[in-house]
Parts: C-alpha cells; structure tokens; sequence
C-alpha cells in the first residue's frame, strides 16, 4: 500500500468512528491488563526512579485511597520500592490528565467507538488547582476522591445507563461552533454535558444532587475526561494502518514527551519534555513549574485543543496569547495535517473543519511542530497546578518517527 493510500485508510476509519460515553465503571473490572497492584499513568511508559515530582505526588495520594498506604510519605516509600507495576495509560486502552494516575479502585469513564469495536477508558475529573493529577496529597485531595467514589460516581452511572449513553462526539461537534476548542476551554461542553444528565440524575434520585450538579457545572472542564477517551477511541481506530504517517497519540509523563504513529506499530518516539510559556496563578512563576505532562494532548491529535483555536479565542485569556494568535495557530496546523475534520467545523473559518492527520513527514518537511494548550504543575510533589499556557511538541520525536519509518520502509 502506498503512503497516501495508507493515510486515507487511517483519516478515513478515524472520521467514521463514533465516540459514545457507555458507563462508568471501577478501573480494575474493565481496563485491560489492570491488576491489584497497577498504576497506570500518562505519557510514554517510566519508572519510578525517573518520574517528575508531580507524578510522585500523585502516586504518593493515590497509594492512600487504595489503601496500599497510610500517608503519602508511605506511599512514596511504597512506589520507590518495586513492589507497584507501572505502565503507560495508552498501553492499556486508556488516558489521563496530567500525572494520568489510574489505579484499580478509582471509577473510570467507558467509551465505546461501536464502528470499529473500541472501548477506551480516563478516570474522572477532579476540579483544578489542589488536586491529584498535579501532584497534590493532602487531606483535602483524598476527601474529594472519596466523595466521587462513594457518591458522584454511582449517580453518574445510574444517570448515564438511563440516558442510554451521551454522544460525545456529537456534543464535541456541537460546542466547537459554540467556542470551546476542547482541551482548555470546554465551558459549552461541558454545560451541554451537565443538561444531558441532570434529568436523568434527578429522576434516579439518589444522592446530592445540589451538591453533584454543581460539581459537574463549576468545574468547567469535567466533560474533558470524557473528551480525551473519545479522541483515543476515534484515533486508535486509524492505529496499525501499515505505512501510514499519521500520528495516533501524543503524551507527556513530565519527564518525556512521546508520540505514536500509525504504521509504527506500539513504539513511542521521545524526547525531552518541554516547559510551558505560562499564565501563572498568583505567587507562582516559570521557576516553579515541572514540564509538561498529561495525555491530553490526545485532544491536539484528534483535531481539537490548539488545532481548533481560531473557533475559541477566549482560551488564550487562560492559556495567554491573543484571539490573532489563535486564528494564525490553526492556520500553521493546516500546514503540518493531511485533512480537515468532516464533524469539528470552526464558524467563523466559513465552517472549515478542523485540521486533522498530523503527518510526521510535513512536520520534518516544514519545521512547524504542533501546538499544545495545557495546564501547568509544579515541579514538587504536594502542591497541584500553578497555571496554564502553551507549548509546542518537540521536532526530535518527528525525526525520530520518520527515521524509523524509512528504515521499515528500506529507504
């Protein structure tokens, strides 16, 4: 098969997917190759020894809500010691924000992409600043997982199983002609979200629903962690596709940032992880931030998050930046992708879809690598986020990518 045969193959099953939120279940009943002592996490697959303090932290909180700890001191003990196995999210049909830490125990959202027999898995968004997926591990951290536990989740899924699943790609479609680009500014989603499920959350019942509601509506990005497994469910369905370029993943664990493509089977070509250009939190500044991490730019590899930029211009008074600067990122993305989106089209680019495909042999060709809009943490353990900005994937991970590519290709 040719390249450019291979690649419409890809873009074609990606485009016909479909992206349904079908439960909520515990990680360790659906998750693949879950065990009682896994820890998944975001990015390219590491070890303890060489994660960023970010993802210790989260390990260290995540330790005590299973019970494997009494402190996050014990469970920074418990994750240096060998006796936990760690793995990439991706590597098991999975996704995570920032630290992306999933453990047996916690309720994680199910996706399944019914065209192509996929299901895909994220565990639930907390809120920002002071939580998990930053690093944090106080008291007030493993409260808030608990009550998700114990009372959010079991709503969420009665709600979900009576509505008869939420479309999420409809709902994507949707809010990206209504401003949210969908990694950073999901404000539209995120309320389309809320309504879909409080009739059905309100007729089950049970729980506080003042108190729940209001959760899901003043988070502002809970939809997110529905989101991101939809995007992988739609891309890992262009995954495998021999000889093609495109990339199916991009991810970060705070010490690498990795990308997969297509025809390259499960490999992840790496480099270092980048630091973010910031909109710091009052007290906070570039010194104090770890690189990026997170495997939300699986939302950037979908044709959403920075790609999607010209149709939300008010994200960059999150991420920093100007409503021009956003219009000339989208139109750079055109540049470095093989399609535009059929389903996410920007308004006010006369409805133009998205760019879609990146193709690692046009970001080698013209130098322009893509942009990622993303939270930042600080680099200790302990504190949660600080801010939010932008940054760029790194080109040695294209290279490398097309290195391998023409050597399986004998070229």
């Amino acid at each position: 098969m040719s390249i450019g045969s291979a690649n419409t193959e890809c873009l074609k099953r990606i485009q016909e997917s479909t992206a349904v939120l079908t439960d909520i279940r515990i990680a360790l009943d659906v998750i693949p190759g879950m065990t009682e002592k896994t820890v998944l996490h975001a990015g390219p697959p590491i070890q303890w020894d060489r994660m960023c303090g970010p993802m210790r932290g989260a390990i260290s909180a995540a330790c005590v809500f299973e019970g494997w700890a009494k402190t996050p001191d014990e469970g920074f003990e418990l994750g240096a010691s060998g006796d936990l196995t760690f793995d990439s999210c991706h590597n098991h049909g999975s996704v995570g924000p920032m630290s992306g830490i999933i453990t047996p125990s916690m309720a994680v959202h199910v996706i399944r992409n019914d065209v192509h027999g996929i299901e895909t898995y994220a565990n639930l968004y907390e809120g920002i600043g002071k939580v998990l997926r930053h690093g944090a591990n106080d008291a007030e951290v493993l409260a808030r997982l608990r009550w998700m536990h114990e009372e959010l989740a079991p709503v969420l899924t009665a709600a979900i199983r009576r509505a008869g699943g939420i479309d999420i790609k409809s709902l994507v479609a949707e809010a990206v002609q209504m401003g949210d680009e969908m990694h950073n500014r999901n404000r539209a989603c995120n309320s389309r979200f809320v309504l879909a499920l409080a009739p059905h959350m309100a007729a089950g019942g049970k729980g506080d629903l003042e108190k729940i509601i209001s959760f899901l509506d003043n988070s502002g990005h809970f939809c997110l962690n529905s989101v991101m497994p939809a995007c992988k469910a739609m891309l890992d369905a262009g995954h495998g596709i021999e000889d093609s370029t495109i990339v199916t993943a991009m991810a970060r664990n705070g010490t690498e940032f990795g990308i997969r493509v297509s025809g390259l089977n499960d490999a992840w070509f790496t480099a270092p992880a980048p630091f973010v250009d910031g909109v710091f939190f009052p007290g906070y500044g570039p010194d104090d931030a770890n690189p990026d991490l997170g495997d939300s730019a699986i939302t950037e590899t979908a044709g959403l998050g920075s790609l999607a930029m010209a149709g939300a211009p008010a994200v960059v008074q999150y991420v920093g930046g100007t409503a021009q600067f956003a219009v000339e990122t989208t139109h750079k993305m055109y540049e470095i992708t093989a399609t535009e989106h059929e389903t996410y089209r920007i308004p006010n680019l006369n409805f133009r879809g998205t760019p879609l495909g990146i193709d690692i042999r046009k970001v080698v060709e013209t130098g322009i690598t893509p942009v990622i809009n993303t939270g930042i943490a600080h680099r200790k353990p302990g504190i949660g986020q600080i801010g939010a900005g932008l940054t760029a994937a790194p080109m040695e991970c294209f290279v490398k990518a097309l290195e391998a590519f023409a050597e399986k290709k004998g070229v």
